[in-house]
C-alpha cells in the first residue's frame, strides 16, 4: 500500500480520463500526491489529442498530480521525472531492458511499452506561491501491446513476466517519491537531466522529428538541462522544445 507522498490512491474500475479527474481536482484545490488509477479508461488520450485505449485491466493506467514550484523552461522536467520513476519500476519489476525515447515513450528495444502525457495548469488553487499544478499521467503495457502488428509490445511479451498492475504501481510511486524533491533546486533538476541522458535511447540516433507545421532531419546529439532534444542539423545543433520523433537507424560509430 503505497505511503507517503503519494498515499492518497483513488482506485475506479472505469473512468473516462485519469488526467481529466485529476485536473478536475487540482483545480478544486487538492493537494499535491494524488494518485488516480483506473481499471479501463473510456477516454484516454495521448499527446496531440490521440487517443489510447486498451483492453479492461490488461495494463497500468495512473495520474498524479504534483506542484512543483517550476518556470515554464524547466515544467518539461516533470515528465522527465515521471519517465525515469516508470522505467526503474519496470526494469525492477519487469526485468525488462527499457530505456527513454525523447520526449515520453518507454521502449524496449524499438517496440512503445508506455506513454507519459502531462497537462499544466498555472491558475489551479491550492499549491504554494508559484507553483503550478502538473498532472502526469502513463499508461504502462503489462500484458497487452497493443493491435497485432504495431509497434508496441508489453512487459509479458517482452521480458516474459506476467507483472501485476498494483505491484508496478508500488514501485512507480515509491522511485517518484525519491526524484520528487530533485525538481525543488537547480543542483536536482540538473541531476534529473543528468539521469535521463543516460537512459535517453534517442541520443546518438538520425531522427525526423515532425514539429506539426515542419519537420527536422538530423542527428539527436544531446539534451539541455531542461530536456530539450539537441538536433544537429547541417552543423548546427538546434534545441527542440516538443515534437514527434521518428528513430531512422542508429548512427554509424
Amino acid at each position: 500500500m503505497p505511503q507517503g507522498l503519494f498515499g492518497d490512491v483513488r482506485r475506479f474500475d472505469e473512468l473516462d480520463s485519469t488526467n481529466r479527474y485529476l485536473l478536475d481536482e487540482a483545480r478544486a484545490g487538492a493537494p499535491e500526491g494524488v494518485v488516480a488509477v483506473a481499471g479501463h479508461q473510456s477516454a484516454g488520450r495521448g499527446r496531440r489529442g490521440r487517443t489510447w485505449e486498451a483492453p479492461p485491466g490488461a495494463n497500468l493506467l495512473v495520474s498524479v498530480l504534483l506542484r512543483p514550484v517550476l518556470d515554464v523552461e524547466d515544467l518539461y522536467l516533470g515528465t522527465v521525472a515521471l519517465c525515469l520513476a516508470a522505467r526503474a519500476a519496470c526494469v525492477t519489476t519487469g526485468h525488462a531492458p527499457v530505456t527513454i525515447k525523447w520526449p515520453n515513450d518507454l521502449l524496449v528495444g524499438d517496440r512503445k511499452v508506455a506513454g507519459v502525457l502531462a497537462e499544466a495548469d498555472f491558475t489551479a488553487p491550492g499549491g504554494p506561491p508559484g507553483s503550478v499544478a502538473l498532472v502526469a499521467g502513463i499508461g504502462v503495457n503489462l500484458r497487452w501491446g497493443g493491435p497485432q502488428g504495431a509497434d508496441g509490445t508489453s512487459l509479458l511479451e517482452a521480458a516474459g513476466v506476467d507483472v501485476g498492475p498494483d505491484a508496478l504501481l508500488d514501485t512507480f510511486l515509491a522511485e517518484l517519491e525519491a526524484r520528487r524533491p530533485l525538481l525543488d533546486g537547480p543542483g536536482g533538476r540538473r541531476a534529473l537531466a543528468d539521469e535521463f541522458r543516460h537512459y535517453c535511447s534517442t541520443i546518438g540516433r538520425l531522427v525526423a522529428v515532425d514539429l506539426g507545421s515542419s519537420t527536422v532531419h538530423g542527428e539527436a546529439v544531446g539534451l539541455s538541462d531542461q530536456g530539450l532534444l539537441l538536433v544537429r542539423v547541417d552543423g548546427e545543433t538546434r534545441p527542440i522544445a516538443a515534437g514527434d520523433v521518428v528513430h531512422l537507424r542508429p548512427m554509424r560509430d
